[in-house]
């Protein structure tokens, strides 16, 4: 089945329609909901290809007395890119409704990761909360406003907490405002030293500013991809270390005294350095950026979680985070088109890699976040100013007729946060069965879904069969194809 430019909510109603099993009578032993490369299947019904466990298959096994960390969900970024095509859109409520709702007809994205002021995707000029004249600053906030986010920003995230009560939002800066930086620019520069402490108070007042708005804001970071030292046209800072643990040091006690139970969470970057942020000889950039942020003892307890990008590196850097410190959550906050070999970021590559990558190893690496990038672009991947001019969204707007069209991560998250609920636990499964890999979840409600992939680069279909107690069949799935069984 091709995708159409039809509201979402319809797209989403055509390719969930129950196909029966081949025996009608018969309970199957499981359900499943498949999306190919080609897309002829998105989110299908597809239980009728169930079939008997194949002995001469390799096999997933689930072992349910086997846990591990709890899933807080996943989700998307409301840029200001995002929300000007939503906002103009005449299908915005069907369109907000298929991504967020959390019954049968929406994604139940659960999580927004937002820029706090301008990232490179802004319809417009970039900006921040407290933008002054070249040469003059306001070390008392008294020019700081969300004026800006008023407009478009702000009414969606209150819709999108109408449809999904129990969303949650992560506040990112690309950029502090320019006057308290060493370049005076958005773009590139450091933190100046004297300003680490009117930098957490900006961040202070932005979670009550949002607060008064209705919008609460759970958990911020001090920087966006602190190790970009220089961004591509768009806002971005080079923050070390030892200047990010200095900023959230200031920024704890500023949240507490507010009487804000706001999280601080740190990093922020890639699994792995970017050759592109190595930096020069004389001044490298950290490889353990993590590992010395979390040496200050003070930074530590002030930061509840790790946050990770998926531009470089492996999945497995979250498990080594995690075992070097287990008390912090993980998180994956930003991932957009495909990293993988293949060049060319199809339908296809990107719902194959994405999965792999996010929602299989993501959380078999002890994700318990997976948050993509933007909400929704134009065909062009756009608006931008500077920045990515690759990326997009998890649908596709048309600004001429404000259509929706799903993209490859519509189904990457759909075949996540659709079934996979907060509060659901990862338990223990198998690694590869030939060419598959799947990760399990069983949810506060006792229904289990097996999360699984074809991790095979166009060589065929694969047959496994999956067994978890009393529950035991076979699964032919397609090369690049993704398949949810819900177990029990």
């Amino acid at each position: 089945m091709k995708k159409t430019a039809l509201g979402c909510a319809a797209l989403l109603a055509s390719t969930t329609i129950v196909v029966p099993p081949a025996n009608a009578n018969a309970k199957p032993v499981a359900q499943v909901w498949l999306t190919t490369g080609d897309e002829r299947n998105l989110l299908a019904d597809r239980t009728d290809l169930l079939r008997p466990a194949d002995p001469a298959a390799p096999t997933i096994a689930v072992n349910p007395g086997e846990t591990y960390q709890k899933v807080n969900g996943f989700g998307a970024s409301l840029t200001d890119s995002s929300a000007h095509l939503i906002v103009t859109s005449p299908d915005k409520h069907g369109i907000m409704r298929s991504l967020f709702s959390p019954g049968s007809r929406g994604l139940g994205l659960s999580y927004l990761r937002q820029p706090i002021g301008s990232s490179d995707f802004v319809n417009g000029p970039h900006h921040t909360y407290d933008d002054m004249p070249a040469g003059q600053t306001d070390p008392g906030l008294k020019h700081f406003s969300i004026a800006h986010d008023r407009k478009e920003i702000l009414p969606l995230l209150r819709l999108a907490k109408a449809i999904n009560p129990g969303l949650r939002i992560i506040g990112t800066p690309w950029s502090p405002p320019a006057w308290m930086k060493t370049n005076d620019s958005l773009i590139g520069g450091r933190l100046k030293p004297d300003a680490v402490d009117v930098y957490a108070d900006y961040l202070v007042k932005y979670v009550k500013a949002y607060k008064a708005e209705g919008v609460k804001v759970d958990a911020l970071t001090v920087q966006n991809e602190p190790q970009n030292r220089n961004p591509d046209g768009y806002p971005g800072m080079d923050l070390r270390p030892d200047e990010s643990a200095a900023v959230i040091k200031a920024l704890g006690p500023k949240l507490h005294a507010a009487g804000l139970d706001t999280q601080i969470l740190g990093y922020d970057h890639n699994w792995s350095l970017h050759p592109n942020d190595s930096g020069p000889a004389d001044d490298p950039a950290d490889p353990e950026y993590v590992k010395t942020l979390m040496s200050d003892p003070q930074a530590a307890k002030e930061i509840d979680g790790l946050a990770f990008h998926c531009y470089a590196g492996d999945p497995d850097r979250m498990s080594a985070a995690h075992d070097a410190y287990p008390s912090k959550d993980i998180l994956l906050t930003e991932c957009s088109g495909s990293q993988s070999a293949n060049p060319a970021t199809t339908f296809a590559d990107t719902l194959h890699w994405q999965t792999r990558q996010l929602t299989v190893w993501g959380t078999r690496h002890w994700a318990s976040t997976v948050i993509s990038w933007n909400l929704a672009l134009d065909p062009a991947g756009g608006p931008h100013n500077g920045g990515c001019a690759t990326c997009f969204g998890v649908v596709t707007i048309d600004p001429a007729t404000g259509k929706a069209t799903p993209t490859a991560e519509y189904y990457v998250l759909g075949h996540a946060g659709k079934f996979i609920k907060r509060g659901a636990v990862r338990l223990g499964t198998s690694s590869y069965a030939g060419s598959v890999i799947g990760v399990t979840f069983r949810n506060p409600d006792g229904s289990v879904y097996l999360l699984a992939v074809n991790d095979d680069w166009g060589a065929g279909s694969q047959r496994f069969n999956v067994s978890m107690g009393r529950t035991n069949f076979s699964y032919e799935l397609p090369s690049g194809g993704v398949a949810t069984f819900r177990l029990r």
